[in-house]
């Protein structure tokens, strides 16, 4: 962030200021008018690398300032993309499968940009995958050590009791070590088959799986309803959308956050695995 120029003395010209004026960088970003910003700085609203700016003449330089409004981050460079897609069954995450598979290329090809799947879901798992050319929020959203909360939606064979949710959540046994679900709820059960919700921040592959099976309850369907703040919504599956403002807003205050903790280790215990449900 750069303070305000000094206008000056005598009759030698003031420097050439450096950086953008902040108004004009958060209105290229979509944000609001210049007018409307301008009354966001008096009113505190607005920090630069986490600090509040009330002085009209501040300027930045969006390729290294992180900037947020009434606690939500911008993103400055309108050269990112962010897609969320509901990735359909049958198709594997990743931009070129050696098989010859179904991939998310089909997917992307209508986007100038060259955009990269966060995390990956099993062939036959659905639901929600980002797609985007971030690769620093990619990073964040995809490692375990972040602990990035998703929500799935599980079909599992038998019926499952009110003990085996207990269970779920008081933690299972696996080869790899135990794991607990930071929340899970039966949301129906009939006909030999049951409904689980199950909300997890592990990255282990296959997790959501394994963890079923464990408590005698094999998947037969599986969708991702839910990534970090990002619902699913109503979108159809095979079906791709750009986020929202508000969403995007969201999902960069999150990878912020835990950025800024970098270093920790994986929760579960696992600081190198790879997300793959």
């Amino acid at each position: 962030m750069t303070p305000a120029p000094s206008t000056g003395s005598g009759t030698e010209p003031a420097s050439e200021p450096e950086g953008v004026r902040l108004q004009k960088v958060l209105a290229n970003a979509g944000v609001a008018s210049r007018r409307v910003i301008e009354q966001y700085i008096v009113e505190g609203r607005i920090r630069v690398n986490g600090s509040v700016v009330t002085e009209l003449g501040t300027r930045i330089d969006p390729e290294t300032d992180l900037v947020d409004v009434d606690g939500t981050a911008v993103q400055l460079d309108t050269g990112k993309r962010y897609v969320m897609l509901n990735k359909p069954t049958g198709v594997v995450s990743s931009m070129k499968d050696e098989k010859g598979r179904p991939d998310l290329r089909r997917f992307t090809k209508d986007y100038e940009e060259r955009l990269y799947n966060v995390g990956r879901l099993d062939a036959e798992t659905s639901g929600l995958l980002i797609l985007t050319n971030d690769g620093d929020l990619a990073h964040v959203l995809a490692h375990p050590s972040f602990g990035v909360t998703k929500v799935y939606i599980a079909k599992v064979e038998g019926t499952v009791t009110a003990q085996t949710i207990a269970k779920l959540t008081k933690g299972v046994e696996l080869e790899d070590g135990p794991i607990a679900a930071d929340k899970a709820r039966l949301l129906d059960s009939s006909r030999g088959s049951s409904l689980v919700e199950l909300t997890l921040h592990s990255g282990r592959n296959r997790i959501v799986r394994r963890m079923l099976a464990a408590v005698g309850h094999p998947v037969t369907e599986l969708v991702r309803r839910q990534f970090g703040p990002l619902h699913l919504g109503t979108l159809p599956a095979g079906k791709s959308r750009e986020l929202t403002k508000i969403e995007l807003g969201a999902l960069l205050t999150l990878s912020r956050q835990d950025s800024a903790a970098d270093g920790a280790t994986d929760r579960a215990g696992h600081p190198d695995a790879q997300e793959n449900e």
